[in-house]
């Protein structure tokens, strides 16, 4: 391996053992898969007949998910609803080691559970026919919000890090992120975000992801240019007060731009052997939180991000990686 290789597979052992807790909306992700057996005659859409069913967590779980994955711990602070949905996420978040101490139940919502309909065929991997999106985007109540803020508060001290996951579902409140960073700041400690495009609220905190997407959206200019993107980066940078900026960008890769070392373009890792995308933002916040963590700095901590990304987009679903499948990643793309 070249130096630059050598120097990311160093990291990769030392991503194990940090505590990071994990603030943001908790998903069931259901999964619901059937043979194709013919065209229904009501509708021109495929008769699936069930083969079986299976749950991944999903939303800010699936950070927590991979960080757990490679060695890591990870508490969660979230809303799940008193139904059934809510305990087979707890299940879940038992099942991939994920501590859910912060857990709260909140019987006036639904547990966010988004149900993709699957079909089984020749190809590798189901086709996804269909998605039914169950949730509620309202705010959470005054009272299950200081629920919230007291058990980040509470849970930050034996916490390395914070790590804000915001799906817009209501618990990343602006009080429960102001608990967040003052905590950790409180505490000497990292705080990171994937702010799924909602930047104004992050303002301070040591890395802010986004993708290009939500970047472009948020500038109100679009991103073509290395140069547009060296700029939009730039502009978040300074006006959010932030360590580093890293903004994600599909099949090219990904950028990043800090204070110190400026602006940097990544290539994406694995742009042809690509199935699904879902989750891929969530394991390039986690892979980067704990990059940061050991040491690594942010440009090797995105590298490795980078790296991790290009593994779970081979798999199905909300998928985790390994610290093996990432040493292999690096030996070999």
């Amino acid at each position: 391996m070249g130096d630059i290789k050598q120097q990311l597979a160093h990291w990769i052992p030392q991503l194990a053992n940090h505590h990071v807790l994990v603030v943001g909306d908790l998903f069931l992700d259901e999964y619901v898969l059937g043979h194709a057996v013919r065209l229904s005659r009501e509708a021109p859409i495929p008769v699936l007949e069930f083969v079986r069913r299976f749950y991944v967590p999903g939303g800010a779980a699936n950070p927590a998910h991979n960080i757990c994955a490679l060695g890591g711990l990870a508490t969660v602070v979230g809303l799940v609803g008193g139904d059934e949905a809510g305990t087979q996420l707890l299940s879940e978040l038992k099942r991939a080691g994920i501590d859910s101490s912060g857990v709260i139940v909140d019987d006036s919502r639904p547990t966010t559970t988004k149900t993709r309909i699957m079909a089984e065929g020749s190809l590798r991997f189901p086709q996804q026919l269909a998605r039914v999106d169950h949730l509620d985007r309202r705010g959470v109540s005054c009272g299950i919000e200081a629920e919230l803020v007291a058990c980040v508060q509470s849970l930050a001290s034996n916490a390395d890090a914070v790590l804000v996951s915001d799906y817009q579902t209501g618990v990343a409140s602006q009080s429960v992120v102001r608990a967040a960073l003052s905590s950790a700041r409180a505490q000497g400690k990292l705080c990171t975000v994937d702010a799924q495009g909602a930047f104004r609220k992050y303002a301070g905190f040591d890395l802010i992801k986004g993708n290009r997407q939500e970047v472009a959206s948020a500038l109100g200019f679009a991103l073509g240019s290395e140069e547009d993107y060296r700029l939009a980066g730039e502009q978040l940078l300074a006006d959010l007060q932030a360590g580093s900026v890293l903004m994600t960008r599909g099949a090219e890769g990904m950028s990043v731009v800090t204070r110190n070392e400026g602006y940097s373009r990544l290539p994406a890792a694995n742009r042809t052997d690509v199935f699904d995308v879902t989750g891929a933002g969530d394991t390039v916040i986690a892979v980067a939180t704990l990059g940061l963590l050991a040491g690594a700095g942010i440009l090797a901590s995105a590298q490795l991000a980078n790296y991790a990304a290009g593994l779970v987009v081979r798999k199905l679903g909300n998928a985790v990686v390994s610290a093996e499948e990432l040493q292999w990643a690096v030996e070999n793309w």
